[in-house]
């Protein structure tokens, strides 16, 4: 199964925001090349929120092209099998923690953000990532800083975007 095969497979099964899953499934539709950075209609990308539920935190990585705290995440490779093997790599990457594990159900949420030209958006598909008791995070080259936040500090450091994120990770958990 393709990549593109894979996200249209895990949208149509994707329960929630109706309006925006019809959105992503028809940006696929028109766009073949719709999971890869090339597409400059806009392209899908895959994060995960890194979530440590034993001691009520969250792993945020401050980005270095946009100076802002947001989830570990980006765009889809060549030797992505799924949007949320994706997701994991890209989790793994960005908080340099090994044993990442995505929550069961899939995505838990989605986010359609402007991105400065030659592109337009991103179409974010959003997961839940669970870090190991043990987990020790280290920062890659993409993030100025990499820090843990409990739950309820997340609103004063990030945007609503990653406020809703942390609210839907919470309800799956």
């Amino acid at each position: 199964m393709s990549l593109h095969d894979d996200a249209v497979l895990v949208l149509k099964e994707y329960e929630g925001q109706e309006a925006l899953r019809g959105l992503y499934l028809a940006h696929l539709s028109e766009h073949p090349d719709g999971v890869w950075k090339a597409c400059r209609a806009g392209h899908v990308t895959a994060s995960a929120l890194v979530v440590d539920p034993e001691r009520g935190r969250v792993l945020l990585t401050l980005h270095r092209k946009l100076r802002m705290w947001l989830q570990m995440g980006g765009h889809c490779e060549p030797g992505d099998a799924s949007l949320a093997a994706a997701a994991l790599r890209e989790a793994t990457e960005e908080s340099g923690i090994r044993g990442l594990a995505l929550a069961p159900g899939g995505p838990v949420r989605l986010d359609r953000h402007a991105i400065p030209a030659p592109c337009h958006w991103h179409l974010d598909v959003q997961y839940l990532a669970l870090a190991p008791s043990d987990a020790v995070a280290a920062i890659s080259e993409e993030s100025l800083d990499l820090r843990w936040f409990a739950y309820d500090e997340v609103a004063a450091v990030a945007d609503d975007s990653v406020v809703r994120l942390l609210e839907a990770a919470r309800a799956r958990l």
